[in-house]
């Protein structure tokens, strides 16, 4: 189907009209960069990335990925694929009041955590560990994230993301509180792509990036934003703690609920930030914030009823990372699922990766279900049925 030469026009006016209304420090469509060349098309670049970023596969991956509790049955906990809806939404609020460009902030938001192995955190740092024992680098999930969208996805073509886009998502990193937050607007692809490369070795972390944008900049923050107070009314639903044990010298200044502390601090960004090339908080409320999520560490990330099952879960991951190696150094099964997902892939990625990343990047895009699901079926034993031979079709037999 082709446009209307009139209907085109006047879509591509309007959409030009809305560029020149954008803050003069905002970064426009218009500058978006592909490292594999420009793709005609009559939505705007970054609009574009985020149909892309939806439609990959990795994304539909959310759906069954821990955001911080697992192994717990209630549907009103937050899984990572609301998190990143949540995180879309507070980014593109704090954009829009800063006139910045709302479709790169939501391609970045949408895409940030689609590396994040199963079983959050934990699963990162099991990950990272192996790789470490392997001398193959590190994993961080931001890293993967980008890695995921730029090289594997597509059958190891990679989407095409835009530059500006990919360095959004691999400067992001939740971990880690900035009072101000400001951009390198001097930063090209060629850096970006530096970075990356330093990145999987473990020479360059991820708290050392800055993003190329602003709107990178306001999706790192609104990370932070989307989960620290989210994370409490999880915990709350879970019986870990009780709103009455939030300290007070923190509430009084952001609130005690999650609808409270977002709007404190949204509000507080974009009053400190409004026409600036740098986004902040005030004082106090950064420090409040500060003391907030050390106050979430202590009392729910190392909880020690939450991290009753770490151990099992370390031996879990164990045990399929070796399976998963013996199976890609065997060479002889070529029908098992790592190998089968692994030459889906085509001979460049295999020659050009490490055995231990080839058993990262397999392990780390797996579900929680998944991960359990290939344990199950590496150390329970399988009947054989009525006999060791192809099962047979018994008929209901009388007067015996």
């Amino acid at each position: 189907m082709e446009w209307n030469a009139a209907v085109k026009n006047k879509i591509e006016l309007r959409l030009d009209g809305k560029e020149t209304t954008l803050a003069d420090y905002a970064c426009k469509s218009s500058e978006a960069i592909r490292f594999h060349g420009a793709q005609e098309d009559i939505r705007p670049n970054f609009f574009h990335d985020s149909d892309r970023i939806i439609h990959s596969y990795c994304y539909s991956r959310y759906i069954d990925k821990t955001q911080v509790f697992y192994l717990v049955e209630n549907d009103h906990i937050t899984h990572r694929v609301l998190h990143v809806q949540l995180v879309s939404k507070i980014a593109r609020t704090i954009g829009r009041f800063l006139n910045l460009n709302e479709d790169l902030i939501e391609a970045i938001s949408l895409g940030h955590d689609v590396g994040h192995t199963p079983f959050g955190h934990d699963g990162e740092r099991i990950l990272s560990a192996f790789l470490k024992r392997e001398n193959a680098g590190i994993f961080e999930h931001n890293v993967q994230s980008f890695r995921l969208f730029h090289e594997l996805e597509a059958y190891g073509k990679g989407l095409n993301l835009t530059a500006q886009v990919l360095d959004g998502i691999i400067c992001h990193n939740g971990e880690i509180l900035q009072n101000r937050y400001g951009c390198n607007r001097n930063k090209t692809p060629e850096i970006l792509l530096e970075e990356y490369k330093k990145s999987l070795e473990g020479s360059f972390k991820s708290k050392d990036m800055v993003p190329m944008t602003l709107e990178g900049c306001v999706m790192r923050i609104s990370d932070v934003i989307a989960y620290v107070g989210r994370d409490i009314e999880d915990a709350i639903i879970l019986k870990l703690v009780a709103r009455g044990d939030i300290p007070r010298e923190i509430t009084e200044v952001l609130g005690d609920k999650n609808k409270d502390i977002v709007n404190t601090l949204v509000v507080d960004l974009v009053n400190n930030s409004m026409d600036k090339e740098t986004l902040g908080f005030s004082a106090d409320i950064f420090n409040a914030l500060e003391r907030l999520k050390s106050w979430n560490y202590e009392n729910i990330y190392h909880n020690p009823k939450k991290s009753s099952q770490d151990k099992k879960i370390e031996k879990m991951f164990q045990v399929v990372l070796e399976e998963c190696r013996g199976e890609l150094n065997s060479g002889v099964d070529k029908t098992t699922e790592i190998n089968k997902w692994c030459n889906s892939l085509g001979e460049e990625y295999k020659e050009k990766t490490s055995l231990p990343r080839i058993v990262a990047d397999y392990v780390s895009g797996m579900t929680d279900d998944f991960l359990m699901n290939a344990y199950k079926e590496i150390v329970v034993p399988k009947s054989f049925g009525v006999s060791f031979g192809e099962k047979q079709k018994f008929t209901q037999m009388s007067n015996i």
